[in-house]
């Protein structure tokens, strides 16, 4: 771990978990965390829909998600929920992850969230008491620039998953690039951080080496589209 030096005397860097939804807005929240070297990003924190064995929400196969945190040279702390899951067995599950996290001198999460207030007072109040302290390195940001940022700095990511209520259902499986920003609803959040759309990260600053990726079948499912990518 690093150290630095603080007033003569040696400082140890908090150790932090990266809650990793495998998106593009964890993957820039480990790039921001990675260059203020504020604390030491030592694992990636990230929800299981143990039915079928996929990502929460982003529906990215485990297999794609163990080779991203390969990629971007971290462990991976897999966290299993039932489907559908209720809050108390959510909250039962992250209780195990940060029981564990604390285990290992962890004393921080990290959170890729980006305006959603009321998102950030739940994380808040249930780290509240434990050990370990929020972080929201991309807090917020305005995500027109942030979106163009991230493209422009070479961050890759494709669309796993799209609420067709919010954008069209064709934006599943497309490149999040300048193109499909320019092709968004002005409704849209450019991030997609209302639920418009979710993606999967597969290269970028924060890449050793890209993930090679497919794209597959397109389905509906749940009220949502989801592009299987392999």
């Amino acid at each position: 771990m690093e150290d630095t030096m603080r007033g003569g005397e040696m400082s140890h860097i908090p150790k932090a978990m990266l809650c990793w939804s495998s998106g593009k807005d964890s993957a820039w929240s480990l790039h921001v965390l990675r260059q203020r070297q504020e604390v030491e990003v030592v694992g990636l924190l990230t929800t299981i829909n143990e039915v079928h064995d996929r990502v929460a929400m982003h529906a990215v196969r485990v297999a794609l998600l163990q080779a991203q945190a390969e990629a971007v040279g971290l462990p991976l702390w897999t966290v299993p929920i039932p489907s559908p899951c209720s809050n108390q067995q959510y909250e039962m599950a992250m209780g195990t992850a940060i029981r564990r996290a604390l285990a290992a001198g962890v004393s921080v999460m990290a959170f890729g969230d980006l305006f959603l207030e009321e998102v950030r007072r739940y994380r808040e109040t249930q780290l509240a008491g434990t050990g370990l302290a929020p972080l929201f390195p991309i807090w917020g940001l305005s995500t027109t620039l942030l979106a163009r940022e991230m493209v422009s700095a070479g961050l890759r990511a494709r669309v796993t998953c799209v609420d067709p209520k919010q954008i069209p259902a064709s934006f599943a499986g497309r490149e999040f690039d300048d193109a499909l920003l320019a092709d968004l609803p002005a409704s849209a959040d450019p991030c997609g951080e209302r639920g418009e759309f979710h993606t999967f990260a597969y290269a970028g600053p924060m890449f050793h080496h890209p993930v090679s990726i497919q794209t597959g079948e397109i389905v509906t499912r749940d009220g949502f589209v989801f592009a299987d990518l392999h």
